[in-house]
């Protein structure tokens, strides 16, 4: 629960420092005196959205402290030890704004975002303020009362995460499948070619080989008659061959004086060349046996070049570039066949994940179902509290033909309002008193499931009084029994049910207007009371009825 607020130099309050206590707690003071201001701050505290003109005039910053009791709220103190800001059952939220609009919060007493502030601040406070019944008029707001009431926040998010997940599968399928459909085209043209360089079937270096094989075999008369030549003019020639003359010129040296280097040397020479020549008329004739005119042999040869250059050209590449091209579109094919295989995967994902939306929201509508019976009957019997007794609210579930984050319907609250009359949105009561009295029954009954455990109630008694604000009264100070309540009201019914009572006032000197607020003794608090019942001029009546009121409660 919230134990105290400090306020310095937050909009005309210069220095407060106010103890709370379990309970109701009523907060008056006259028109004008600044009975929010309090509110504001703590608000401010809880992350809302601070502007400079907050800070009190002449001061450099506003810096506001509450100190809240969490060691009965587990989910405060999972949140702070999950956000490593956990300090052993307390928590302490400040917030400094400067004169320039400068703002930081804090939690614990380290900085922290805005944002974190209020996520955590969910946990600690909520805040049903004099407006509540225009939020009412906003069919979305009637699901999160419905959800809240009946305890379904939990599987609501998980609804919504559920919905938020299939719907991110849904979308990466849509765009896989248009790509799917635009690599149809693609996968059959890659197929063709595939097939195609697999009849080619190119090896490595067979187009190197085959360009030389052609050759040949095109020249093959021209090359067996000029290495038959050849061998004849080295070798084979009866009449006079380069080895005979070799040998010759070599008969010729042994008739020299062999001891001269020269004639040695000019020998050897002699010896080598014939060997040489021998070794190439060798090489030659071995060539010439595998050099044939084979006019069918060099019809396929030409062929297939023609098929490898008739290819090549299809796919405006080089001849040799075929075996690459041939690997390339093969490694494109596994990746658009890899990407089907995907699109099958994704199918039975999405799949999934709709039918997991489906078994949430499901088992949302058969509590919702219940909550809104419970709900309704329980909101009947306050607003006849209220002093409308024929009035009866309906929560309308209408289903939904596909389902949403939210579900699988739409939630709106109807209300009859009068004996005889068909149920009809809040929108259309015409009544600003009678929407009041429905804003505060709902209110009162939700609050009442609420795991918050401090409720804040910001003049949600306008437009009643009398024996309506009495109820009223006794509605919150039960409430007060099982929660820490704040209630800022005028009603003087409303007042004497508290618990305690603070009062808000507010001086002016030559150059400020300063607001302060005071916890009352028992005295005081019936002089406010008499105050609240009998405006300006309290009377003796008016204190006696005061001290009625009050003795009431005790």
């Amino acid at each position: 629960m919230l134990n105290q607020l400090t306020i310095r130099d937050f909009a005309i309050v210069e220095s407060l420092d106010l103890e709370l206590n379990q309970g109701m707690t009523v907060v008056s003071g006259e028109t004008g005196a600044g009975k929010s201001i309090m509110l504001d701050a703590l608000g401010l505290t809880l992350g809302n959205r601070a502007e400079a003109g907050t800070v009190r005039l002449g001061a450099d910053k506003a810096d506001i402290t509450a100190s809240f009791n969490i060691a009965d709220i587990p989910s405060a103190e999972q949140w702070l030890q999950e956000n490593d800001l956990d300090n052993c059952g307390e928590c302490i939220l400040r917030r400094v704004i400067t004169k320039e609009g400068r703002s930081r919060c804090y939690i614990n007493g380290r900085p922290s975002p805005a944002s974190s502030v209020k996520s955590l601040g969910e946990h600690l406070i909520a805040i049903h303020g004099q407006h509540e019944h225009q939020r009412l008029l906003k069919r979305d707001y009637h699901r999160t009362l419905l959800d809240d009431f009946a305890g379904l926040n939990k599987l609501a998010e998980q609804t919504r995460h559920a919905f938020q997940h299939w719907s991110k599968l849904n979308t990466e399928l849509t765009h896989l499948s248009e790509q799917s459909a635009e690599q149809t085209s693609r996968i059959q043209l890659l197929s063709y070619q595939i097939e195609e360089l697999d009849q080619l079937a190119l090896q490595e270096n067979e187009l190197k080989q085959l360009e030389q094989e052609q050759k040949t075999l095109s020249n093959a008369g021209e090359i067996l008659s000029t290495g038959h030549e050849f061998i004849g003019l080295a070798s084979d020639n009866e009449n006079s061959n380069c080895v005979q003359s070799l040998n010759h010129c070599r008969q010729l040296l042994t008739g020299i004086e062999s001891e001269s280097p020269s004639v040695r040397q000019a020998a050897e020479m002699l010896d080598s060349a014939l060997i040489q020549v021998e070794e190439a008329s060798t090489e030659i004739r071995h060539y010439l046996d595998r050099v044939e005119i084979n006019p069918t042999r060099q019809q396929e040869v030409e062929e297939r070049l023609s098929t490898i250059f008739e290819i090549a050209r299809k796919h405006r590449i080089k001849p040799n570039e075929i075996t690459t091209l041939h690997k390339e579109l093969q490694q494109e094919f596994n990746s658009l066949s890899r990407t089907d295989e995907e699109l099958e995967q994704l199918e039975a994902s999405v799949e999934s994940a709709y039918s997991r939306i489906i078994e949430l929201a499901k088992k949302l509508s058969e509590q919702r179902n219940k909550g809104a019976q419970k709900l309704s009957k329980l909101v009947d019997q306050q607003l006849h509290s209220l002093g409308m007794p024929a009035a009866s609210l309906t929560v309308q579930l209408s289903t939904l033909e596909k389902p949403t984050a939210n579900g699988l319907e739409d939630i709106e609250f109807l209300i009859i309002t009068n004996q005889g009359q068909p149920a009809k949105p809040l929108n259309k009561i015409a009544s600003g008193g009678e929407l009041s009295r429905i804003s505060l029954a709902i209110q009162v009954i939700t609050a009442q499931t609420s795991t918050t455990p401090t409720l804040i109630f910001d003049e949600v008694d306008v437009g009643i009084g009398g024996a309506i604000a009495e109820v009223v009264g006794k509605l919150l100070r039960t409430l007060g029994q099982s929660a820490q309540i704040l209630c800022v009201t005028h009603q003087p019914q409303v007042a004497s049910q508290g618990h305690q009572h603070l009062f808000v006032s507010k001086r002016s000197d030559k150059q400020q207007t300063h607001t302060q607020i005071d916890q009352l003794t028992e005295d005081r608090r019936i002089e406010e009371i008499a105050r609240m019942l009998g405006g300006i001029s309290i009377t003796e009546r008016s204190i006696e009825h005061a001290k009625e009121m009050l003795d009431l409660q005790h």
